[in-house]
């Protein structure tokens, strides 16, 4: 038998609005994590992005709010903690949607990016649930402007981000502000050795639910991998799928700031309605931006793994990794934005012989296969990235038998190792093992490749115009527990 909202203990006024929305049956998350929440119990939840979880701890907050305070004041009672600007934005919205019809409560974002005036005023008027990255809260907090004495529900979401981003101190330094009889939810993709030793210190005999782990099967989106020789083929792989008139939006994911701008100046260029978004942006362009998105103003978001958590837009048919993330965790959240309520979604990613790990490290991590698919008339050249039976050498590409006189070394063809030129990592292959005569870099001179050249001329890096050494919203190297501004 299906269950329905109406068997969950939530008042009328609530049911009203979930109604309102088209909703009638809760997801897998919301069915468990309701009723254990509105009994006051401590949570610690495991949920893939777009499970349903922002209503599985908003629907008990709003109830709570439906009831007379425990403490007299004006001090917040609901703390919502969200990693990214865009979280915390679709948590207000949902926020406001599923409390249409309860009277008198405040809800308040307070995140990174935001003008301080702005923030401090909204403060002084007073809010019941105060939503805001970690960050500027503590800042905020330092400055006497927010007053969590009067606390009772603490909920942070994607916590396993936060942590990745280097919250954990801003974390433990606002917790340590809030009532000790708070009740606290913790939503988390999975929940790893660092979110148990966060959890074990913040959460009071919590009920456990896993309604699915990050190696979730995403039934409902069809995942495809291409190879491409070269920036310009993969270039003509996007055009071809942006092109498709099955797609109604789509999201490109690259994997700096800097190459999101470029693809989507160039994107532009030819005439798709197409946007960008990243870390740089100020929060009212991010706004801006988002809103055209869920309005239907543009059909393309170019975007850095900041996107990858907090949009929520149906009509996200298509997600399409331009730039293969560095982590596996990243590839789930970034798929994770089609598919959406129910729908189904194709999510897409772009390889070369040299991300042959990245690309294993996904399907261990999800525990599946990524399929490989090619389109007509713009079939890879590279016969690289076979797959392999289990325990089989790995190798990236045969090496070109008889090419070049045989002048190819084993350290001059190996992929992403130092070529024995004195070339780094990443060099397609080393200059030293080039024929005589032969042009210096194929890529800048526009002459044609030698046949059988299966090299990967320039990496997405290089087409961003970054530095060496960066990648997204993040820098290499950064520690763990610095803090990240959202």
């Amino acid at each position: 038998m299906t269950q329905k909202f109406d068997t969950l203990g939530l008042n009328k006024s609530i049911l009203d609005a979930i109604e309102a929305t088209g909703y009638t049956t809760p997801t897998p998350v919301q069915a468990q994590a309701v009723p254990e929440a509105l009994a006051g119990r401590d949570l610690l939840v495991s949920s893939q992005t777009g499970s349903g979880k922002t209503a599985a701890f908003m629907l008990p907050a709003l109830q709570a709010l439906s009831e007379p305070a425990k403490v007299a004041g004006r001090g917040v009672r609901v703390l919502v903690l969200t990693p990214t600007r865009e979280l915390a934005m679709q948590v207000t919205k949902a926020t406001e949607t599923y409390g249409r019809n309860l009277k008198r409560i405040k809800t308040v974002s307070i995140v990174g990016g935001m003008p301080y005036p702005v923030q401090n005023r909204l403060l002084k008027a007073g809010a019941d649930i105060l939503v805001a990255t970690p960050g500027r809260l503590l800042d905020q907090m330092q400055s006497g402007r927010v007053d969590l004495t009067r606390l009772e529900m603490l909920v942070l979401d994607e916590a396993d981000r936060m942590l990745d981003m280097g919250f954990k101190d801003d974390l433990e330094a606002i917790v340590a502000q809030t009532p000790a009889e708070r009740q606290t939810l913790l939503f988390s993709a999975t929940i790893d050795n660092n979110i148990a030793r966060l959890a074990h210190g913040m959460l009071k005999n919590p009920v456990r639910i896993d309604v699915s782990g990050q190696q979730a099967k995403h039934e409902n989106i069809e995942q495809r991998l291409h190879f491409a020789d070269d920036m310009a083929h993969k270039n003509r792989l996007l055009d071809h799928l942006l092109r498709d008139e099955s797609m109604q939006q789509a999201i490109v994911f690259t994997s700096t700031k800097r190459a999101a701008d470029d693809l989507a100046s160039d994107l532009h260029s030819q005439g798709f309605a197409v946007g960008a978004l990243h870390g740089d942006m100020k929060q009212a362009a991010r706004t801006r931006t988002l809103a055209a998105l869920r309005k239907g103003g543009l059909r393309v978001l170019v975007a850095t793994d900041v996107a990858a958590r907090g949009i929520d837009v149906q009509g996200i048919s298509h997600v399409i990794n331009y730039d293969l993330p560095r982590q596996a965790e990243d590839y789930v959240h970034r798929i994770g934005r089609t598919g959406r309520a129910g729908k189904n979604g194709i999510a897409i990613s772009f390889a070369n012989v040299r991300e042959t790990f990245t690309v294993r490290n996904i399907e261990r991590f999800t525990s599946q296969a990524i399929p490989v698919s090619v389109i007509e008339g713009l079939e890879p050249k590279q016969k690289a990235f076979d797959r392999k039976p289990a325990g089989a050498p790995k190798k990236f590409g045969a090496k070109p038998a008889g090419k070049f006189g045989g002048k190819f070394s084993d350290r001059g063809t190996t992929f992403g190792d130092r070529a024995s030129s004195g070339h780094g990592a990443g060099s397609s292959f080393s200059n030293a093992s080039k024929p005589s005569g032969a042009k210096p870099d194929y890529a800048k001179s526009g002459g044609a490749k030698p046949s059988g050249l299966g090299s990967w001329t320039k990496p997405a890096s290089a087409y961003a115009g970054k530095k060496e050494g960066s990648f997204g919203d993040k820098k290499q190297g950064t520690a763990t527990t610095r803090r990240t501004t959202v």
